[in-house]
């Protein structure tokens, strides 16, 4: 595509040099530059790209897109512009030909639920016979075929080309996360969306939003933005469900279990067998476990039928549905009968959403032992209320390593533990290793005990010190159930 055509109607502050060059490929990263690459540079959260101008030029790009004025690049075409960071999107989404206007793109944001909710509406559509990507925390999908995910949301120049792959394949319908990052950073300037589903909103990410009304803000723009041809689906039950639509163009539908909506559920039945409910009055059963699928069930069909299935379509074809890997997945011991539960909880109420599943289901003489940990790197002030909720809800607690990345994975627990009261002290037991700790909680729980390993769910690795090592909760307790039977 010709450089002169990527720029139209961009809005440009100063042009050096021909603009009638074919531009071959585009990016941010100056390592991935080659011949023929136009260049972008932008200013991240932890570097700047215009100190990679050079660099880029000498590795063979034929252009540069900035905010300063380069020096030292006489050679090649340069454009500066207000903000490269929107203009990535934008310029990315016109090189790969608009993918997200060819087929319907929905978006799912919130706290807690978002991998659930786009896997399980990949999974419905595809059993209906479409061709359909999925865009998650834990995989990449472009019809049948899996990628490894490495952030929730990918770069804009990424996505774009992902979306482009999943056009020229066939799909029709793309379900992505929408993280709260990659709408604050523009990765999903460019895009098109038919329709955005939000869950619900509470304490996360705080280390980078700063206030919880910022993160409130970022998260209800993805919906400011959305045009009136779209849908807006949101959780009438959450105080903040109305507030995300307030400013929206699009059409507004609600869903809720206790409150007046567009599309009501109720549970009839929640026990370890599956979900029992009544949506828009119809007895559905479903595969899932606990409240908080039956929103995350509610709110898949409401954004099916706003995508035009109809509702006993869309029903039949939920109630045979599984959820997505490392979400409340039960893994039990054959010869003790302890039943493990692996789930991605990482926030105060994702771990009381589990915890209290958890307790509606066991029986007097269960014990509940529960194993997490918090990330490295991210929101301190979310980790004493982690810890509160944990010691509240189970029996014995063990707190162990997350991912700890840059952080002293001591230092972590220490911040945990400002959480504990007074009285749950004894039920309490920190072990750094993960391993160890997952050990430990087989170990010391009897017949018919419940065990939470939680905060990791799908990742099959854990990051110490910047190293990226194989480590994976649900291979981890197979393995140790299986050394413990011998």
């Amino acid at each position: 595509m010709k450089l002169s055509e990527l720029l139209q109607g961009i809005g440009t502050i100063a042009v050096q040099g021909s603009v009638d060059i074919t531009i071959q490929s585009i990016t941010t990263d100056s390592r991935q530059v080659k011949e023929g690459t136009l260049f972008i540079a932008v200013r991240g959260t932890r570097q700047d790209g215009h100190t990679f101008i050079e660099k880029a030029v000498q590795a063979g790009a034929i252009a540069i897109l900035c905010e300063e004025k380069p020096t030292h690049v006489a050679k090649v075409a340069w454009v500066q512009v207000e903000n490269t960071t929107v203009l990535a999107g934008k310029l990315a989404a016109r090189f790969f030909g608009d993918p997200s206007s060819l087929m319907k793109v929905i978006g799912v944001t919130g706290t807690n639920g978002k991998t659930t909710i786009a896997t399980l509406l990949y999974k419905l559509f595809t059993s209906r016979g479409y061709t359909c990507g999925l865009i998650s925390t834990v995989e990449n999908r472009i019809g049948e075929i899996s990628r490894p995910s490495t952030h929730t949301t990918p770069d804009p120049i990424a996505l774009q080309s992902l979306l482009s792959q999943m056009k020229q394949a066939g799909c029709t319908h793309v379900f992505m996360e929408v993280s709260s990052h990659a709408i604050h950073q523009q990765r999903i300037a460019g895009l098109e969306f038919a329709g955005g589903v939000f869950s619900n909103i509470t304490h996360d990410h705080l280390d980078y939003h700063q206030t919880f009304e910022a993160y409130l803000e970022v998260k209800k723009s993805f919906f400011d933005q959305l045009g009136a041809h779209a849908f807006a689906v949101s959780n009438a039950d959450d105080k903040r469900g109305k507030v995300m639509l307030q400013n929206t163009a699009a059409r507004k539908i609600y869903y809720a279990l206790k409150t007046m909506a567009d599309h009501k559920g109720k549970i009839l039945e929640n026990t370890l067998t599956g979900l029992q409910l009544d949506i828009d009055d119809v007895q559905v059963h479903f595969r899932l476990i606990g409240s908080f699928n039956a929103y995350n069930l509610l709110a898949v069909y409401a954004a099916a039928r706003a995508l035009g299935l109809d509702k006993t379509t869309a029903l039949t074809a939920l109630s045979e549905l599984t959820g997505a890997p490392g979400r409340f997945e039960c893994i039990v011991s054959p010869h003790e009968n302890v039943m493990v539960i692996v789930d991605y909880a990482h926030t105060p109420d994702a771990l009381l959403n589990v915890l209290s599943t958890i307790k509606q289901f066991r029986k007097p003489s269960q014990q509940i032992t529960t194993v997490t940990g918090c990330g490295g790197d991210r929101d301190k002030t979310k980790r004493p209320l982690m810890a509160a909720v944990v010691c509240a809800h189970s029996d014995r607690v063990i707190f162990t390593s997350d991912n700890p990345r840059s952080e002293d994975p001591a230092a972590i627990v220490l911040d945990m533990e400002q959480g504990i009261p007074a009285a749950d002290r004894k039920k309490y037991i920190p072990i750094l290793n993960r391993e160890e700790a997952i050990k430990t909680a087989l170990v010391l729980s009897q017949a018919q005990d419940i065990i939470l390993v939680a905060g990791k769910g799908h990742e099959t690795y854990q990051e110490v010190k910047g190293i990226r090592e194989h480590f994976d909760d649900r291979e981890t307790v197979r393995n140790w159930i299986n050394k413990l039977s011998k």
